[in-house]
């Protein structure tokens, strides 16, 4: 069995039987323990009560951070003329039309974000087996099929999080880095915690909100009171 260097022990160590901890507190104790040579991305995991294979049971959205994520978001749009225009103009990183679908095709994903125009969608339609397992599918219900590029490139590189639940119910996404203030932290857990809230699917039965966890890149992670997280 491989053995755990000095940092990795004194971590786990540290969040040993603490659980249910109030946001502050769970907050407070993941960045006493982020300590790699980089800012560690602080990240959320929620347990829900769905199972997603289910129509009516699936859960996505997208939340705007109070205090941004600290994260360089690099955004791809398609668009032609006018809106490619517009979508440079607003900070994409890159903008394309056929060839940006032969870059992708060709393997090539330099991009966290992707946006495009609906016009656009025959043509992003056949990247779907490429974009749609990497969660990159452009999509109305989280605004990024749009004809408004510019406002959703602002939102993107503004703390936006798009979030989805995974097979086994779970959401996960970075609400901040180890470096931000425990405040902001708080305020941007609640906030994503609230926005996967009030995305209850109508099938939805039983417990919705089962567990929440705060963890950093490195770090372990910690179980948090649900009633804390949802600020009621």
């Amino acid at each position: 069995m491989a053995k755990h260097g000095k940092r990795v022990r004194a971590a786990r160590e540290a969040v040993a039987g603490k659980d249910n901890l109030s946001v502050e507190d769970a907050v407070a104790l993941i960045k006493q323990n982020a300590s790699a040579k980089f800012d560690e991305t602080i990240e959320i995991a929620m347990n829900l009560g769905v199972d997603p294979r289910h129509a009516d049971q699936m859960v996505r959205g997208v939340v705007t951070l109070p205090n941004g994520t600290g994260k360089d978001v690099r955004v791809a749009v398609f668009a032609r003329g006018p809106k490619a225009d517009e979508a440079k103009a607003a900070g994409a990183d890159i903008v394309g039309a056929e060839d940006l679908m032969e870059t992708i095709q060709g393997g090539t994903i330099e991009f966290d974000r992707c946006i495009a125009t609906p016009d656009m969608m025959p043509i992003v339609g056949r990247l779907g087996k490429i974009l749609g397992p990497r969660n990159l599918m452009p999509n109305p219900k989280v605004g990024t099929v749009t004809m408004d590029v510019a406002e959703a490139v602002k939102n993107a590189k503004g703390g936006e999080v798009q979030f989805r639940a995974e097979k086994a119910g779970v959401v996960h996404a970075g609400v901040g880095k180890a470096s931000f203030d425990d405040g902001k932290l708080v305020e941007n857990v609640r906030a994503f915690v609230e926005a996967v809230s009030r995305a209850k699917p109508s099938g939805a039965k039983g417990t919705y909100l089962r567990k929440v966890s705060l963890s950093s890149t490195m770090g372990p992670g910690v179980s948090v009171d649900v009633t804390s997280a949802t600020g009621h």
